[in-house]
């Protein structure tokens, strides 16, 4: 069953959304959340969230589906500069549909290398997506 699951196609409109929402002027913490759309087999924006928190995020994102997230994150350095990291978030919870997984695994890398984004991180469980996770991550 899995050896026909297509991966994904990106298509003109999401790539100009990920080129706008990479070159916002940023503020405070945005993300764009996308899908995989299973009846046209592409990505979409699922939604865009303007001064979220990652508790906020967490909140809003499925637990039991694949997501991809874009988090643009204001992050406060210890010498008081200010800078926005942006990441690549790739949220694959274990008990979601293995059709699913397979689309969203097979689409990652294409996607990643679109939004030209080189801090990737994975998070299999909605609850390790924290604050105090991502500014470790992002620190390293």
């Amino acid at each position: 069953m899995t050896h026909n699951v297509k991966v994904c196609d990106i298509d003109d409109s999401l790539k100009a959304k990920l080129k706008e929402f990479r070159f916002r002027k940023p503020k405070d913490n945005a993300a764009l959340v996308l899908k995989v759309d299973r009846a046209k087999q592409c990505i979409c924006v699922d939604e865009l969230f303007e001064d979220v928190s990652v508790d906020e995020l967490r909140e809003s994102l499925p637990s039991h589906q694949p997501r991809y997230v874009i988090y643009s994150y204001k992050m406060e350095h210890s010498d008081g500069r200010i800078s926005y990291p942006m990441c690549f978030i790739y949220i694959t919870p274990r008990d979601s549909q293995i059709e699913l997984q397979i689309m969203y695994a097979g689409t990652k890398m294409a996607l990643q290398r679109e939004a030209d984004l080189t801090r990737v991180y994975e998070v299999r469980e909605l609850e390790e997506l924290t604050e105090e996770w991502l500014r470790e991550k992002l620190s390293k």
